[in-house]
């Protein structure tokens, strides 16, 4: 797929710490209760830490006790592009940046008690954090 930014790795991995290009890139997974924004509780917005694509708002994070921030919506439905991952025996939905094509984590329909009933469950790595001011 052709996004409005397109690096390769080499670019990718001057910009990003090996952590984060294992996320982003290669669709690595951080340690469950490990990102530093999953107990971030102030308003303003999430974005891609790859390009600043806007992701999120912090009105549509909640806590799903996952281990992972989660949100029950994108800041507009073409902020995100979802596919099909087959990967480790099962069928999920990747959620990735539709600026870039970096890997943000996964969305599942089990958002109980929100306004969607989904869950993005989103990496740490993946996401700048842009508090109010």
């Amino acid at each position: 797929m052709n996004y409005d930014v397109n690096k390769s790795d080499d670019e990718w991995r001057s910009e990003l710490s090996p952590e984060e290009f294992a996320v982003l890139r290669n669709a690595a997974t951080e340690r469950a209760w490990s990102g530093e924004l999953l107990d971030e509780k102030r308003d303003g917005l999430y974005r891609c830490k790859a390009c600043k694509n806007e992701l999120f708002t912090a009105g549509t994070k909640f806590d799903s006790g996952c281990g992972w921030p989660s949100f029950y919506e994108s800041v507009q439905p073409d902020a995100v592009e979802l596919r099909e991952d087959n990967t480790l025996g099962m069928v999920r939905t990747e959620v990735l940046c539709a600026k870039c094509g970096s890997h943000l984590g996964h969305v599942f329909p089990d958002g109980f008690g929100t306004p969607t009933g989904d869950r993005y469950c989103m990496n740490s790595l993946a996401l700048d954090f842009e508090a109010d001011s």
